[in-house]
């Protein structure tokens, strides 16, 4: 059987893992600690694969290796490379295939659609960190080291998706009753990757030599403004339709924010992102591998996305009310004070 090794347990590695868990394929996670949650009959392995002899004990038995990791995003230009130039070593040790997961901030403000051979034009520190691991990856590939193919995709939204443009401050936020909060101007449209769909996307183009040595924009569904994305979170909600539920913070706030806030200083760089329409294109895709990977409809990935938030908000209030009430006693002979 073939052996799948996946690295990272964050939203994409883990709807990766259950794609190929549904296949009953033999999978493996690697991740530096232990993970809160594995899908059923997938082997945790921990390793640090930013060191590349550990990387190697760790994917020794691979077949099929998938990159879904990321380090922390204030660290990204410090430790992404080497993390990646890890997982290059610990794949070429083992003989296998590399399949990695990347999004588009390497190529930094465009006017047009973005497709895959637009040239890397970042300019800020996270995108020409992203487009320096891609350049790893495909070197190692172009020079026979690994076999290797890489999937982009663009904002996420989806089961576990709470750190994205469209992550806890939108879904969140819609299944609590609050307004949205959203960046740069709500009337653009802008693509937004359903991240089961990526996963299946990604396993696909570890079965396929085709998809080697090459950069593909996975199939996304429908793209539409951010304004009529949030409408349809609010709808799947089910929140009154008077309510007036979003709040749109334009690129000078995240800017002024970012002084304030971590969070919103790295996310500043891409705010060129919200401030022209973001339409990408999965052409290259969809003429490839045909029909292989159908995208959700948006309604229904949205609909599965507020289904997954409103129980984890359940589940929290449950466990809410069964903590114990702890009452502080005072000792007899003491006395209070105010």
């Amino acid at each position: 059987m073939t052996q799948h090794v996946v690295v990272g347990a964050g939203p994409v590695g883990l709807a990766v893992m259950e794609q190929l868990r549904e296949r009953g394929a033999d999978v493996a996670a690697v991740t530096r600690h232990e993970p809160d949650f594995l899908p059923e009959g997938v082997e945790s392995r921990l390793a640090d694969v930013l060191y590349p002899d550990r990387a190697v004990a760790a994917f020794a038995d691979a077949d099929v290796v998938y990159h879904c990791a990321k380090p922390p995003y204030d660290d990204w230009p410090e430790l992404f490379p080497d993390l990646t130039r890890g997982i290059v070593a610990g794949a070429e040790a083992a003989g296998a295939r590399l399949v990695v997961a990347e999004n588009l901030y390497m190529y930094g403000p465009v006017q047009v659609r973005l497709t895959e051979d637009l040239p890397y034009a970042a300019t800020g520190p996270k995108g020409q960190t992203r487009a320096e691991c891609a350049d790893i990856v495909l070197d190692a590939h172009e020079t026979g080291r690994i076999e290797a193919t890489i999937g982009r995709a663009s904002d996420f939204f989806g089961p576990r998706v709470r750190e994205s443009a469209v992550g806890e401050q939108v879904f969140g936020a819609a299944v609590a009753g609050k307004r949205a909060k959203v960046f740069g101007d709500p009337q653009l449209a802008h693509t937004y990757t359903y991240v089961p769909d990526f996963a299946r996307a990604l396993v696909l183009l570890g079965e396929r030599d085709e998809a080697l040595g090459e950069v593909w924009h996975v199939p996304n569904p429908e793209t539409v403004s951010t304004r009529r994305f949030v409408d349809l979170v609010y709808e799947a909600a089910e929140v009154d339709p008077g309510f007036p539920h979003i709040i749109a913070a334009p690129g000078l706030a995240l800017t002024l924010g970012g002084y304030l806030s971590a969070p919103l200083k790295e996310l500043s760089e891409m705010r060129y992102a919200f401030e022209e329409p973001y339409v990408v294109r999965d052409a290259k895709f969809r003429e490839t591998f045909g029909d292989a990977v159908e995208p959700t409809p948006l309604r229904d990935a949205i609909a599965e996305t507020v289904a997954w938030y409103e129980t984890q908000r359940e589940e929290a209030e449950a466990e809410a009310e069964t903590e114990p009430i702890h009452i502080e006693t005072v000792p007899e002979g003491a006395t209070e004070s105010a």
